[in-house]
């Protein structure tokens, strides 16, 4: 009856920690709901500003239309030969492309979520090599343009500065022959000859025709929200961003060659080669229906090669308070064990309404730190939220544990766990390290405690 009567006893224990999950889970579905209001603040900044960028060319295009004859079936069921007219394009790529600039960060607050904006001093050259164009019966090519896609147009702040070949040349809204794959501005090239009809029927032939090289400089400012992608479309591309953003993330599919970061900012270049990217082929398949970087667009649409750098923040407050609430039955249990030993040790009566308040302290603390961390640093919310937890626990606990020493005690070993989990936040890769070895240490506490403890006899004081 003895043994029974403990066993009892730490059955009600596990089921008061298994009753706590409830206000731990509620407490994470609430940081899960908090990060996703904050994902609508973002969507909301992009709405009205830009979204993430995405830079692809410039591209030359030559568009054509096409006579084509082709037997078709009459009313009357007979075979009869129709003419149907047909519009495509070709699409060149450069064989040089550099890109670079300063990418100035800023930031957009809406309500409580700051969101992590940009403006790119955008400096692009691209040449082009000579390009002959084929004679093809029934084709009529019309005046060649340039294309520059980009994934959100609104971001381009004032008038972009476009030299091809020294020549200035007016940016119009639009992509063409391309609208169906990308966002973007194109302008006419004005080549001369370009302007004369070429093939009229079927039969006749245009002439023969050669895009010549080609020079481009262009200037401007995109703005956008929190990342920055770059197609590298040309046979060699180099590409040379900086920023005085000091926690840069670089992804898509190529990661800089060189790169520094410090406190002032970072510096990062690529080096691209197209026998080393997929980016080119992708972009002149007329069949990629809709040039998407891979891991920017959720929406359809292909992948495309692309260099991306995104303007992080260091810490998010929601992902460091959802890492922290998964410790919380951590610690619920290491409070309640502590709880344990001071009841059979100390032969104190500690009540299952006293393990429960003393829970739900600790599950406050997690709550606390959300909405803390949403006002100020997410340390001095820590900080406060922990000072305020334990406090009352110091305070509740002199009268539970009946000494003001115990409770110190207790309220010491409390801090503890708190610093303990603080660390584990900050250092996110030696977490499972850390974690493990606090557990084995306090595990080793527990055993080297309670090596000599009769639990026999301590079951007989308990009524």
């Amino acid at each position: 009856m003895k043994s029974l009567r403990l066993l009892l006893r730490f059955l009600t224990v596990g089921g008061l920690v298994l009753l706590l999950l409830i206000p731990l889970s509620m407490i994470r579905g609430l940081i899960q709901d908090r990060a996703h209001y904050r994902g609508e603040a973002v969507e909301r900044v992009s709405q009205s500003m830009a979204g993430p960028q995405q830079l692809v060319g410039p591209l030359r295009v030559v568009p054509w239309k096409e006579i084509r004859r082709v037997n078709a079936a009459g009313q009357d069921g007979r075979i009869e030969v129709r003419a149907e007219t047909v519009e495509g394009y070709l699409l060149q790529a450069p064989e040089l492309f550099e890109a670079g600039g300063a990418i100035t960060p800023d930031v957009r607050r809406v309500r409580l979520y700051d969101v992590r904006v940009f403006q790119w001093q955008a400096g692009v050259k691209a040449r082009f090599a000579a390009m002959p164009v084929p004679a093809v019966a029934g084709r009529e090519y019309g005046e060649p343009y340039l294309v520059v896609g980009l994934a959100d147009v609104r971001g381009l702040v004032g008038t972009p500065r476009l030299l091809v070949d020294g020549k200035p040349l007016e940016l119009q809204p639009g992509t063409g022959s391309l609208s169906a794959r990308m966002d973007g501005v194109h302008a006419r090239l004005d080549l001369p000859g370009w302007s004369a009809s070429g093939a009229t029927d079927a039969m006749s032939m245009a002439p023969a025709r050669t895009l010549p090289t080609s020079q481009v400089q262009l200037d401007m400012a995109v703005a956008g929200t929190q990342s920055l992608g770059i197609v590298p479309v040309a046979d060699s591309n180099r590409i040379t961003l900086q920023s005085s953003w000091p926690h840069p993330q670089f992804s898509g599919r190529f990661l800089p060659n060189q790169r520094s970061i410090d406190a002032d900012g970072f510096n990062a270049s690529w080096n691209i080669s197209s026998l080393a990217s997929a980016a080119q082929s992708q972009v002149l398949d007329a069949s990629v229906a809709r040039l998407t970087a891979r891991g920017f667009d959720s929406g359809e649409g292909e992948g495309v090669d692309s260099v991306r750098v995104a303007l992080v923040d260091p810490v998010d407050v929601y992902t460091q308070a959802d890492r922290a609430s998964k410790y919380g039955i951590l610690f619920v249990l290491l409070t309640f064990v502590g709880f344990a030993m001071f009841e059979l040790v100390k032969q104190l009566r500690i009540h299952p309404l006293q393990y429960l308040l003393v829970g739900l302290a600790l599950a406050v603390f997690f709550l606390l730190l959300l909405g803390l961390s949403e006002h100020t640093a997410f340390w001095k919310a820590y900080v406060a939220a922990a000072t305020a937890c334990i406090g009352l626990q110091f305070v509740y606990l002199s009268g539970v544990l009946k000494s003001w020493w115990r409770a110190g005690a207790f309220a010491t070993l409390l801090t503890a766990l708190y610093g303990a989990l603080y660390s584990l936040l900050v250092s996110e890769d030696n977490a499972l390290l850390m974690g493990s070895l606090l557990l084995f240490g306090i595990l080793a506490v527990i055993m080297l405690v309670t090596r000599k403890v009769d639990w026999y006899e301590r079951a007989a004081t308990l009524g």
